[in-house]
């Protein structure tokens, strides 16, 4: 399995290459260059597996350069932390199915592809004998969850940009606590597409990235894309063991990352299976106008209460681009450069292509604390705020003859005060977040500036 690029300008390179090198070198996002599809004999033997097995049983598909047994062991200590032995449960309520992605170590659906690629870049690491210095942006939850996936390691240092004042408390804390030498927190005076945009301009400096040895965890990492496929699957084996042949799944999501996923499991598996996904988004609705009517045009970025999506540029887009036009890279290019220099792409010529592939639906700030609430009241079940746009998009788009199965994307404790908002009083925090208003913290603050980033990494970057 080899992998290319986006853009097309780079020669193919292996599973293992594509990890390390995170945004390929051509500024385009890299992909492999087929995707598999495996048949219903080979899905039906994996109905009785664990978790971790399954996860052994796809990502080797995809990443055929690692032995199987040094790949049977990364899963199995990445997945290790997790507080449930399902590792991502479902769970019934009001005729939908609950996909609870928050038992990991940060209690958030990062952790699934971010323990796995800490551990990832730690054997290629030690393999190769580098060293590393990990740049990531973050709206929330990708910050907390990679900095927990590769604190302490030895050949590692991670910076962490997240936007000041934009992220929960707990969302901070959960970063600013962890006070390992190899750890450095900055948040910049901006937005979180602020932040992208600094890290990719930052990758794109190709000098500075390899005199710095510069590593990806965004969802630009195909890595983190992988890891997700494998709990669309796993639902899909759950549901057809009790008797559902196809089912659709709702998918709260700013980046793209999350419904790309979901996109690259339909595509795996035999067709039909996984029948609709549901791209649910809150009022920063660049994504929804771009399923409904072909409107891919950024607006300003607006403060809600579920922050890990409040983006108007969306990173993981424009691999789903290089499939919509066809796998053609040239014309991905002069896509990418058109939304650089106007920020807007007008794709309504394939309208009728996207929405082949997904619905969509933008959720209200009212409509999502009021399904908060209903749920909390009704079925004695609570949502984060970013699981209840999902849950207020799979009501609405849920078809009888199928399950909706909804993402829950984090913990509830992480949102308290939208919670409170809606119900009244704040959620109880598991023991492992309450205790983090007890530790120290460190974080720098910084202006929303490429250069000023750089500085601050050379001066702290692990040589």
């Amino acid at each position: 399995m080899n992998y290319i690029s986006t853009r097309g300008k780079i020669a193919p390179i292996t599973f293992s290459e594509a990890v390390m090198m995170g945004l390929a070198t051509d500024g385009g996002l890299l992909l492999p260059e087929t995707l598999p599809r495996v048949d219903m004999t080979t899905v039906s033997g994996w109905k009785n597996l664990s978790y971790q097995r399954l996860a052994f049983e796809i990502i080797r598909l995809f990443a055929d350069d690692l032995p199987g047994h040094v790949l049977e062991d990364l899963i199995e200590r990445s997945y290790a932390s997790f507080k449930h032995p399902q590792v991502t449960p479902i769970t019934h309520r009001d005729g939908l199915y609950i996909l609870e992605l928050f038992h990991g170590p940060t209690f958030a659906f990062k952790d699934v592809a971010l323990q796995l690629l800490g551990n990832l870049f730690e054997l290629l690491l030690e393999k190769q004998d580098r060293t590393m210095n990990i740049l990531g942006a973050t709206s929330g939850d990708t910050g907390s969850a990679a900095i927990h996936g590769v604190r302490g390691k030895a050949r590692i240092n991670i910076f962490i940009l997240h936007p000041d004042g934009r992220v929960s408390p707990i969302q901070k804390l959960q970063m600013t606590t962890v006070t390992d030498d190899n750890v450095f927190n900055i948040a910049i005076r901006g937005t979180f597409d602020d932040g992208q945009a600094i890290v990719k301009a930052i990758f794109n400096d190709l000098a500075f990235k390899e005199n710095y040895h510069l590593g990806a965890i965004n969802s630009i990492n195909w890595a983190r894309v992988l890891a997700q496929v494998v709990y669309y699957v796993y639902a899909w084996l759950k549901l057809h063991g009790r008797g559902h042949q196809s089912v659709d799944f709702s998918v709260p999501t700013g980046n793209f990352g999350d419904i790309f996923a979901g996109y690259v499991a339909k595509r795996l598996l035999p067709e039909g299976l996984l029948n609709r996904l549901i791209l649910a988004t809150n009022t920063n609705d660049i994504l929804a106008r771009f399923v409904s009517r072909g409107d891919y045009s950024k607006g300003p970025v607006s403060a809600t209460i579920s922050p890990s999506m409040d983006i108007q540029v969306a990173s993981n887009f424009e691999r789903y681009l290089y499939y919509l036009r066809d796998e053609d890279s040239t014309q991905v290019v002069r896509d990418m450069e058109q939304f650089t220099a106007t920020g807007t792409l007008d794709l309504s010529s394939l309208a009728d292509r996207v929405t082949a592939d997904f619905a969509s639906r933008a959720v209200s700030e009212e409509e999502t604390l009021v399904t908060i609430r209903e749920f909390y009241t009704g079925h004695q079940y609570l949502l984060d705020p970013h699981t209840a746009v999902g849950v207020c998009a799979g009501r609405q788009f849920r078809d009888a003859k199928r399950p909706m199965v909804c993402l829950a994307t984090a913990h509830p404790a992480k949102f308290g005060e939208a919670v409170a908002r809606a119900i009244g009083k704040s959620p109880e925090l598991p023991p492992a977040l309450a205790d983090l208003r007890e530790e120290d913290s460190r974080c720098v603050i910084l202006d929303a500036d490429a250069e000023q980033i750089k500085s601050y990494l050379m001066e702290h970057a692990r040589s």
